[in-house]
């Protein structure tokens, strides 16, 4: 359960992050490959999108845990706990390949410690 947190606190930290840059502020070396300091009006879009999913998979992570009610099976929320796992498995792979220094040395941490609470959570589920 406190796994479950921790990684919901840290992923709540990116979607914040990706919220700041779908508004527009200069965060941009923190994501896709941080080629933009400001993000442009479409990448804002794809930010945008992106935090809602992040914010789903907080939800599935909370509810796989059993901390919230579950609005699916139990089997239904660790299979896409463990999606999301495999997923910020390959995104903290891909934040290690980035020419930006900030999304190597910030990223790739964040996706790493978020996708060890996906894991441990789906499997102790």
């Amino acid at each position: 359960m406190i796994i479950a947190l921790i990684g919901s606190m840290a992923f709540i930290f990116v979607a914040i992050l990706y919220a700041l840059l779908v508004l527009g502020f200069p965060y941009g070396e923190f994501a896709m490959g941080g080629k933009y300091i400001i993000m442009p009006k479409r990448m804002r879009i794809l930010c945008g999108f992106s935090v809602c999913v992040q914010l789903f998979a907080i939800i599935i992570l909370l509810q796989t845990a059993s901390i919230i009610p579950s609005l699916f099976t139990i089997s239904l929320t660790k299979g896409i706990c463990f999606f999301f796992a495999a997923y910020l498995t390959f995104n903290m792979i891909m934040n290690l390949l980035s020419n930006s220094r900030k999304e190597k040395w910030v990223m790739a941490p964040l996706a790493l410690l978020t996708a060890i609470c996906f894991w441990i959570t789906a499997i102790a589920a």
